[in-house]
């Protein structure tokens, strides 16, 4: 029985690829002095926060 990988799979490198080096963003290259920032991927919207504890967080 074959299984299908799900869609969430399709970004990853195949082990024959060669590593690709990660990308790295400030958050204050990103935030730009605001505690809250609006992301759309695919569509959909997102929130990223900055907590009172200097945290990140992630809603859809």
């Amino acid at each position: 029985m074959m299984v299908e990988k799900p869609d969430s799979f399709k970004h990853a490198p195949l082990p024959s690829e060669p590593a690709v080096q990660q990308r790295i963003v400030d958050s204050a290259d990103l935030f730009r002095g605001t505690n809250e920032i609006v992301i759309r991927h695919d569509g959909l919207i997102y929130r990223l926060k900055i907590t009172r504890q200097g945290k990140l967080i992630l809603n859809k």
